[in-house]
């Protein structure tokens, strides 16, 4: 699904990511992890062809991604930016509506319709189908907008959904509803690559972690192999005592108080 190897992307002398390799397949949802800049949000613009890599390649579906077109992509690829303000108002249903238009020319189909209806369904906002979308919090917003890129690949066999930091700025509820969305989709065929900022999140959903330092993968896996003592000192310099749960059979951190040196 996305392949990824050796891409690097500098301005000036400065590089912001620095010969990362890594790849998903369907039906995986991948956590990229790291320190505010490690090249985390870098990394996201270069998979959405926001911004080209000075070398390296990305293949999407095992062609280069500069094979695509904008609108190509979009017909099988949705982003969740990390910030979704919105100053004209629009009742929630047309906010989701916009996810389908790379499908349809001048007015959506009945099947356009439906889909809108049943990610709203899933996402659990078909209750505010005609309120304004201003007029909702801040995580009912997020699932609103959730509900829009789901809408937007949702009869896409084996899509493509990136996540800039879905739970930024969300209580624990909503940060706990919105990754189950991300992790149930992945577990329905799609590929799913979500910047994340809590460890222990990314440790609970994700089928496989990428762990960035200053531009570099540090390590790349199942949660099991990538979050350690070790690497979690290296990318953070924080030290912490690792836990592992039999339950969701992934380890789980808790920071100690020793200085990190």
């Amino acid at each position: 699904m996305i392949e990824v190897k050796n891409i690097s992307y500098s301005i000036g002398k400065k590089a912001l990511v620095n010969e990362v390799s890594f790849h998903v397949q369907p039906g995986e949802m991948l956590a990229i992890i790291g320190a505010n800049g490690a090249g985390k949000s870098t990394l996201l613009k270069l998979l959405c062809k926001e911004i080209k890599s000075d070398s390296g390649k990305i293949l999407i579906r095992n062609k280069p991604i500069e094979a695509y077109r904008l609108d190509d992509l979009a017909k099988f690829r949705s982003v969740l930016a990390q910030s979704n303000t919105i100053s004209v108002s629009f009742k929630v249903q047309e906010l989701i509506m916009m996810g389908r238009y790379p499908h349809f020319d001048n007015r959506p189909t009945e099947e356009d319709v439906a889909i809108v209806k049943k990610a709203m369904e899933e996402t659990g906002v078909l209750a505010f189908a005609d309120r304004d979308y201003n007029t909702l919090s801040g995580g009912e917003q997020q699932r609103v907008q959730l509900a829009r890129v789901i809408a937007q690949i949702y009869d896409q066999p084996q899509g493509i959904l990136f996540l800039d930091e879905p739970t930024n700025g969300l209580d624990i509820l909503y940060q706990q509803q919105i990754l189950s969305l991300a992790r149930g989709l992945a577990d329905r065929g799609y590929c799913v690559v979500s910047i994340l900022h809590d460890i222990n999140f990314a440790s609970r959903y994700a089928h496989k972690v990428l762990m960035l330092k200053q531009g570099r993968s540090i390590a790349f896996g199942p949660p099991r192999e990538v979050i350690n003592c070790v690497n979690i000192h290296h990318a953070f310099n924080i030290h912490v005592k690792l836990f592992s749960d039999e339950e969701y059979k992934c380890p789980f951190i808790v920071p100690t108080m020793k200085t990190a040196n």
